[in-house]
Order: C-alpha cells, then structure tokens, then sequence
C-alpha cells in the first residue's frame, strides 16, 4: 500500500466507506455546472434532498441529488441502476429520505458509486436518457429532508461550553463533568423544519431583573442563533445493545446544517434544575441538502487533542482508531442579513468562521454514549453537535458569546446596532469542506427570518 493510500484509509477508518473512486479528484461530470468554482454539489458530493417542482405543486414530493446548479430525479431513471442499488433508488420515490436512510451503509455506498458512472457517463445514450431528469434548482421546492423520528442536542464543543459558562459561572465555566460525558438533552422532534421556513419569535417567562419578585410572562427581548451540525442516523440500533465506538459510523447516514434557536432569557430562568426546556423547542431549523456519511470520507481528522492533565476516556468511549480519525474537518459560516439591509442591498454581515474539527467529542462518541444505557437510535433520528465555536472571536457560534451576554453590542455595515436577534433579521448559515488533493464540497445554506411574536 502506497503511503498515499495508508493516509487516506486511516482518514476513512470510521466512515462507512473507505475513499473510493467517487472521491476522484479527476472524476468528469458531463453536468457542466458540477465543476463551477466554489460549487457546493461536485461530483463528488451527490447530497440529498426532497423536492417538488414549482410548476408542479399538485405532485408529491420526491427525493432527489444535487448535482451542480440541478436536482436529479432519481426516480425519473430508476431502471438504470442495477442489483441492490436499484432498490435504493426504488425508495428515492417516497417524499422524504427515511426509507432511503435505512438500507445499509454497502448497498447506499452501491448506489452512489452507480450514480457517479451515470453522471461521468460518456455514452451520449445514457446522457441522453438522463437530461430529463435533471431539474433546476431554481425551479423546485425543497422540503424537509426527513421526517425526524427523535431529536437530541449535545454540547460537544469545549470552546462554547468555557464561553457560555464563564458568563454564568466565572469560578467555574466548565462543570465537574463535561470532560467526562458527552452532555445533551432530548429536545422536541417537531420543532425541526427546514431552511426558507420563518422563525416566530417565542413568549415565555422571563426575569430580566433581579430584583423582580416574580417573571412575566413576554415575548424574548434575547432571541439568538447557534452554528451545528446536524447528524442524521440511518440503519437503527437495537435496544439494549450500545453502539460501541468503533462501529457508530455504520449508523450515520450523513449530515446537514443545523440552527438551534434559543430564547436566552426564557432558558436562563427555566433550565435550572431540569436544563432547557421552551427556550429550545420552539424551533430548530436545518438545511434541505443531507451530506451523506461517505461524501466526507476524504475529511476526516484526529479527534480534537486534549489538554495536559484532561481525565482519561472512559472504555465505554474510547477507540484508538476514532482518536486517530474519527473528527470531521467541517467549516462553518454564519451570517446575519437585517431587513434594512437587504431592503438597501448591503450584504450579509459575516458573523463567524467555525470548525467541527475543534469538537470535544466525537460523533462516535456521541453514538456509543447516546445507547450506553440500551437505548436504542432510530432511523431518521436527528442529533444536534450542540454550538460550534472555535478559539478567538471570529470562531464564536452564537450572539451569546459574541456579545458577552448581550453588554457589548457590535455595528452593522447598515449602522444598525445588535446584541441578540431583532423582528426581520435574517440569520444564513453555510459548510464546507476542503482537503490538499480532493475537491471541495459544501453543504448548501440553511436561513430562516425572524417573524415578530403572536399576538
């Protein structure tokens, strides 16, 4: 084995593919749009979606891939695909992805290594068969991806963790357990919707004084957005059978970009004893596009080092080969667009650059540690990484940290002033990933617009 295949199999140790050729670099898509600078959906990618056409809107949605500045139908061409991958292009006609995200990981790995050869296809009868089934982005509805079965956030990030806790907690940000367990909380299935759908601000109890006898009950004056990513589970564990490390990436069907709205006045009020209740659940939104597991193979990591003196993993944990290459090297982009600025046509404000490298835990560990206790993962379950922040303040994925608790307010390019979200903000998170040798991959935006709150 070559020394540029050993890197490449120990950074593909716990996908469920290794890096195959629908990782090639020189891989030629007949879809010219598939090689545009900067595009999110190469070849290589082939992300997942559920779509209906606008011209259509009486027909069922489908499932489809990205492909360049396209959609494929891939129920359009179901006969071109062969032995087991054609039954997983089969599922593609449902209108979400969940019978697609339970077949195995072989037989998904199967047809997306049919549909690379159908797309880097120089028969001018396949191409020809094909180009029907390709339709615009910009002509198609996209929709939830999946119809979320549970939803779980963890707070997998260090960096947000010491930077939350130092505003509540400046003796100790960190609590005696965050180095020993990946924390999270059960949230609510159905406040996942997808990119486009607006947020309305929530009401809850607030005490915004100390000294106030009693809370009210108001709109949040300290509505904010936190920068995830969202992992989306296909094949199901089985209750009472944990998911051990080394085999949590069988489990994976992929992942998206996900916003975990939070009401930071209602949850400083009500998380105390129980942790976050209706701060969390009026909203989470993700992205329309699911990245699968083996599309990011080519970028995987170490898992994040720990300090001098950090207690040692617990066994039910610990793998050596998730340590070696079980993170995932992830760039994460957020943005804030207010309605006076998109009304003068000044961009969206840059709010910061992230990592999912920097994580804490991995996504491995999120797994094993998820079904420790026999809990079992279903199919289509959702599971939040928790905020995304990195070192410095252009890393910070949440108002929360980049205001220091809302007391440093920051401009905008309109002159506007903010320290947590206003009615009409619009907040657009954005993904990628980038490696010396591959070619790059994005995971499309996911953006919603506050609405003011019900009457």
């Amino acid at each position: 084995m070559s020394a540029e295949h050993a890197h490449n199999a120990d950074y593909a140790a716990h996908t469920a593919t290794a890096i195959n050729a629908t990782h090639d670099a020189s891989l030629q898509c007949w879809v010219e749009s598939a090689h545009d600078a900067g595009s999110d959906f190469p070849v290589q990618n082939l992300p997942f979606a559920s779509f209906s056409k606008l011209a259509e809107p009486q027909t069922a949605p489908r499932c489809g891939v990205g492909i360049g500045h396209w959609i494929l139908d891939i129920s359009a061409i179901e006969e071109l695909f062969e032995g087991e991958a054609q039954a997983a292009a089969h599922a593609c006609r449902q209108p979400q992805l969940n019978a697609l995200m339970a077949f195995p990981s072989s037989q998904l790995s199967l047809l997306r290594q049919q549909l690379s050869q159908l797309l880097c296809s120089q028969d001018a009868a396949v191409q020809a068969r094909i180009r029907p089934a390709l339709v615009a982005q910009a002509d198609v509805q996209l929709h939830l991806p999946f119809k979320v079965s549970g939803y779980t956030d963890f707070f997998a990030s260090i960096h947000h963790a010491t930077n939350a806790g130092q505003l509540f907690r400046p003796d100790q940000p960190l609590l005696p357990n965050y180095k020993y367990v990946p924390i999270a909380y059960n949230g609510r299935a159905n406040s996942v919707q997808v990119s486009g759908d607006k947020v309305t601000r929530p009401k809850g109890q607030l005490r915004p004084a100390a000294e106030l006898a009693a809370p009210a009950f108001a709109p949040s004056a300290r509505l904010d957005h936190e920068v995830e990513l969202g992992i989306v589970i296909g094949q199901a564990s089985t209750r009472g059978q944990p998911i051990a490390p080394g085999a949590a990436w069988q489990h994976v069907f992929g992942f998206c970009l996900l916003n975990d709205w939070s009401a930071r006045d209602i949850q400083a009020w009500e998380y105390q004893p129980l942790g976050p209740f209706l701060a969390k659940s009026f909203a989470t939104s993700i992205a329309p596009w699911v990245i699968t597991a083996e599309a990011l193979a080519p970028f995987h990591c170490p898992a994040a080092p720990r300090s001098a003196g950090d207690p040692a993993v617990l066994p039910h944990l610990l793998d050596d080969q998730d340590m070696a290459s079980g993170g995932i090297a992830i760039t994460l982009d957020a943005a804030l667009s207010t309605a006076r600025m998109r009304a003068e046509g000044i961009a969206a404000h840059t709010l910061s650059r992230s990592n999912a490298r920097s994580l804490y835990w991995t996504v491995a560990q999120m797994l094993a540690h998820h079904t420790c206790n026999g809990s079992a993962l279903d199919t289509a379950d959702l599971l939040g990484s928790g905020t995304i922040s990195g070192e410095g303040d252009s890393a910070l994925g949440s108002l929360l940290e980049i205001t220091r608790g809302g007391s440093q307010r920051f401009t905008l390019p309109s002159g506007e002033e903010r320290s947590f979200l206003q009615d009409g903000d619009e907040i657009i998170l954005r993904g990628h990933c980038e490696r010396a040798g591959f070619v790059r991959i994005g995971f499309g935006e996911c953006r919603a617009t506050i609405l003011a709150a019900q009457p």
